[in-house]
């Protein structure tokens, strides 16, 4: 994979140093963007599992989630290393990555949430949360902010104002405050919060420090979102989300330390 050419623009960069996260727009071909839907269509619609990894979770009729998806399509494998977007992931975290976790959400509007309520308040975030914090998961490199924990977060619908996209606290990512005290002052007030709108294809890049939440649909919309997450390759893999070795022995030499993590500690630094 040549990381040579692909990278932040300075100020993509410096978005994502202040605010945590940074919307990397139509990177995805509407040829990926339907491969990709139809993949986790499949699973959602009762595709045969047995055999596989992959795992699925009902949250209610309205919501299906997924994970441990790269045996299961091409489509979906090409996402956890699409060249577009690891080296990006590298950047930011501050050397090579391992696949940490795959996963993907279905969902529609909650019909026993009522609309009109929901409608009264200008964000609805469904359960704010991060998989690490601000001085144990962050460092500072020349200058830059890193994070060991990072995810791509691609939209496969269109996301407007009323369809659910993800809520964050901008600039949680370097906070050190209680995680429910940051969230119970950005709940106070609507500018702390920022719901992210994004057209098909877009990628949402940001650190697992930053405080964010699925948002609850208004809309009449289904919403389709694929995650990958990655860390440096010393770190384990998100338990339920190993790939098996027959499916490693199966991969190119240049994308198998990506997926199987086997690069351990011999971590190549890029920064």
């Amino acid at each position: 994979m040549d990381n040579e050419h692909v990278h932040l623009t300075l100020s993509q960069r410096l978005h994502f140093d202040i605010y945590g996260y940074v919307l990397l727009e139509n990177v995805l071909s509407e040829d990926e963007v339907e491969k990709m839907k139809a993949a986790l269509y499949r699973i959602r619609d009762g595709a045969d599992l047995d055999g596989t990894r992959v795992y699925l979770n009902w949250r209610g009729e309205h919501h299906a989630h997924m994970g441990n998806l790269v045996e299961f399509d091409p489509a979906l494998l090409a996402y956890a290393a699409h060249p577009k977007l690891v080296p990006l992931v590298e950047e930011v975290v501050g050397g090579a990555v391992r696949l940490e976790e795959t996963e993907a959400i279905i969902n529609r509007r909650n019909q026993d949430q009522d609309l009109e309520e929901l409608r009264k308040r200008r964000y609805n975030p469904t359960g704010f949360h991060r998989g690490t914090k601000h001085g144990w998961g962050t460092y500072m490199e020349q200058d830059k902010f890193h994070c060991i924990f990072v995810k791509t977060l691609a939209y496969l619908t269109d996301v407007g104002p009323d369809d659910g996209g993800t809520s964050v606290i901008p600039g949680s990512h370097r906070l050190t405050w209680k995680q429910h005290e940051m969230v119970e002052a950005a709940l106070s007030d609507d500018k702390l919060v920022h719901q992210v709108e994004a057209s098909a294809g877009s990628v949402l890049l940001f650190a697992e420090s930053l405080v964010h939440s699925t948002t609850a649909i208004r809309s009449d919309i289904e919403r389709v979102i694929l995650i990958a997450g990655y860390t440096p390759p010393m770190v384990r893999e998100w338990p339920g989300n190993e790939v098996s070795s027959e499916f490693i022995e199966t991969l190119p030499e240049d994308i198998r330390p990506l997926i199987s993590g086997s690069d351990s500690w011999h971590w190549k630094r890029r920064y």
